[in-house]
């Protein structure tokens, strides 16, 4: 009973409180990349617990203390019911998400291309980019295979050349290195878990650590002064359905920028990084062989 239960606690509190707690932390934010690793290693961790604890339950409602129990208990029965059910919930819940997002957000992103591709005006010198006739200040692109960047005339007017210049290349850096995949799979895993044993704080956190990677990529190429200012002209708006812009953290953003720059950025981040690489690793690694390895051992052992 050991195994499945320590299986089921972990991938219980890999989906709730250890994010919830994760997420309160500041230090993750120093080195994005490594964080989004992370982020990925405990909802993997988490999944392959909750799959864990479904199968070795299976074994340990037919085996008791290394023997074949063909007349288990009513107890191991309600027991191994909980367990599975719990495992295949998860586990339908994660295939069907998987290409539900898929097909939501493919369908949102193509029929928002469509839209301001008709009321959109191209960019001259920049295909991809198409201009709104709004004064509202905004930008935000739409990922795809034919990807566009979206900026408004109100974008236009208010920014600088070389703001302008930051905007576009923090939006190019999402197209480029398809940020979008990486938040639309944590979308679908937030929506494999039941809302009552889920938190928020991986997609949310990871809808930031994407910014900030693309904010780190412009400020390479811009410096660290035009992109502050083109955020704080910019806001927070939420980009439309779909798209990657904005998000609500303007202040965490621009204090990030100001604490460390362009060059030293990786070198500040560089302990974080190490540290979330090295939990991702612990994470995915620590229940596997001391909890799987050794039950299917002994289910090898068993059954043969």
């Amino acid at each position: 009973m050991t195994t499945p239960l320590l299986l089921g606690l972990i991938g219980l509190a890999l989906a709730q409180p250890v994010p919830a707690l994760l997420a309160r932390m500041d230090w993750p934010y120093r080195a994005p990349r490594a964080a989004i690793a992370l982020w990925q290693a405990l909802a993997l961790a988490a999944i392959l617990a909750v799959v864990g604890a479904g199968l070795s339950a299976s074994l340990w409602l037919v085996v008791h203390e290394g023997v074949p129990n063909p007349d288990p208990a009513a107890w191991r029965v309600a027991l191994h019911v909980a367990f599975f059910a719990l495992t295949v919930v998860v586990v339908v819940r994660l295939t069907w998400s998987l290409l539900s997002v898929a097909v939501e957000v493919r369908a949102a992103r193509r029929r928002h291309r469509a839209m301001v591709d008709l009321v959109g005006a191209r960019d001259a010198a920049r295909r991809s980019v198409r201009i709104l006739d709004a004064n509202e200040p905004l930008a935000y692109c739409v990922p795809g295979l034919d990807a566009r960047v979206v900026v408004s005339r109100g974008a236009l007017d208010s920014l600088s050349p070389e703001e302008l210049d930051a905007v576009l290349a923090h939006e190019s850096a999402h197209l480029r290195a398809r940020h979008d995949l990486v938040v639309d799979t944590f979308t679908a895993l937030h929506r494999a878990f039941p809302r009552a044993l889920r938190s928020d704080a991986a997609l949310v956190s990871t809808r930031v650590l994407v910014e900030l990677l693309a904010d780190d990529h412009a400020r390479r190429r811009t410096g660290t002064t035009p992109l502050a200012r083109a955020l704080v002209k910019l806001g927070s708006r939420p980009a439309p359905a779909g798209a990657l812009g904005a998000t609500s953290t303007l202040v965490r953003r621009i204090d990030r920028l100001e604490s460390t720059t362009a060059d030293d950025g990786l070198r500040h981040g560089a302990i974080e990084g190490a540290a979330c690489y090295v939990l991702a690793a612990v994470v995915v690694l620590g229940p596997t062989f001391t909890l799987a390895v050794p039950w299917i051992s002994s289910a090898w052992t068993t059954l043969s």
